[in-house]
């Protein structure tokens, strides 16, 4: 057999050969700089807010404005309890929905004190306790009073706390989708397809807002939020004078399932600061007028506790409005931070 049957073969392999090493210098030679490569994307950090953000920056210019004290909040273990796996073995839900809480109760002008994760303060108040820490004092300040003293009653209580979890993820609780496909019916003709999907899953959320000293539960709220993701593509196979093509392409897109989370909590905290701060709706954001909402303090997504004499206009009635306080379905709502 001639090296002439071995020539095209021979050389495909040193192509292949050539473009490994090429492939492997890249990844081994670390640069100038001292990395082996340049992360891609240069798209800025961005804020991350949700529908409700504009409502829970309203309630805290609404406190300011008419000077209304906040209770001292505290945020406890707000767990997933779905259960869920993703694919690659991890949560599917986020782990993090009490600090999401955090952030929303400082959106709306809460004063929070620190529950969740106390371990620095404890580590601190023991080392303290032994006079292993010092602060700086002035000049000719005696030489003991470096200590760092612990007094009673310095670190101080909460008044309400919020708790609960993420409790329901449905998955695909609506979907479809088509499937078309076309051809030549002679040999090596070419073929089309086109496909499209659409499903339709949801998560939900129970919080209950919990008076430290009495342990009475004081509100509760039960939300959920509908997640879409959509997927289209499309392709094309050829044969072309005994060469063969097959190209296709496509998009999908699926609304953020933590994204949601954030913004059930969100809205679940406009609810609590609204009825801490006794305004009455989202009408207090825009409109002088309180329209009187009046009803029984339970309603559809849970019971509440009025903190203020205005059980005839509060916010229980209205609770379970899908646009009450949201930003682009709510016209009382104003739409930017004052």
């Amino acid at each position: 057999m001639s090296f002439h049957n071995f020539s095209r073969p021979l050389r495909v392999a040193a192509v292949a050969l050539a473009a490994t090493s090429v492939l492997a210098g890249c990844a081994t030679s670390a640069g100038p700089s001292g990395n082996y490569a340049t992360p891609i994307g240069n798209a800025p950090v961005t804020s991350n807010p949700t529908p409700y953000s504009t409502a829970l920056y309203c309630l805290a210019d609404y406190a300011r404005r008419y000077n209304l004290p906040s209770p001292r909040m505290a945020v406890g273990r707000i767990s997933d309890y779905t259960g869920s796996i993703s694919a690659d073995g991890g949560r599917q839900i986020t782990q993090g929905a009490s600090l999401m809480t955090n952030t929303a109760l400082a959106k709306a002008g809460a004063r929070i004190v620190e529950r969740y994760d106390t371990s620095v303060s404890e580590l601190e108040l023991r080392y303290a306790n032994n006079k292993l820490i010092s602060d700086d004092q002035p000049n000719g300040a005696p030489e003991d009073a470096a200590y760092r003293r612990i007094l009673a009653g310095q670190v101080p209580g909460s008044d309400f706390y919020v708790v609960g979890g993420i409790t329901e993820v449905n998955y695909n609780i609506r979907s479809g989708g088509f499937d078309i496909a076309g051809g030549e019916v002679e040999a090596g003709g070419g073929s089309g397809l086109l496909t499209g999907k659409v499903f339709v899953m949801n998560i939900a959320i129970d919080l209950r807002l919990v008076q430290t000293t009495t342990l009475e539960v004081v509100d509760v709220v039960s939300y959920q939020k509908q997640i879409v993701g959509r997927e289209i593509s499309a392709g094309v196979f050829d044969f072309l004078n005994g060469n063969v093509f097959d190209i296709s392409a496509g998009t999908s897109g699926m609304e953020p399932v933590q994204l949601a989370v954030r913004a059930l909590v969100e809205r679940a905290t406009v609810e609590f600061m609204a009825n801490l701060y006794g305004a009455p709706g989202p009408e207090v954001c825009l409109s002088p007028a309180n329209d009187p909402l009046g009803g029984s303090p339970v309603g559809p997504t849970g019971g509440y506790y009025p903190a203020y004499a205005n059980t005839e206009t509060n916010n229980g009635q209205t609770r379970a409005d899908p646009s009450r306080w949201h930003d682009r379905r709510d016209g009382d709502v104003r739409r930017g931070r004052y």
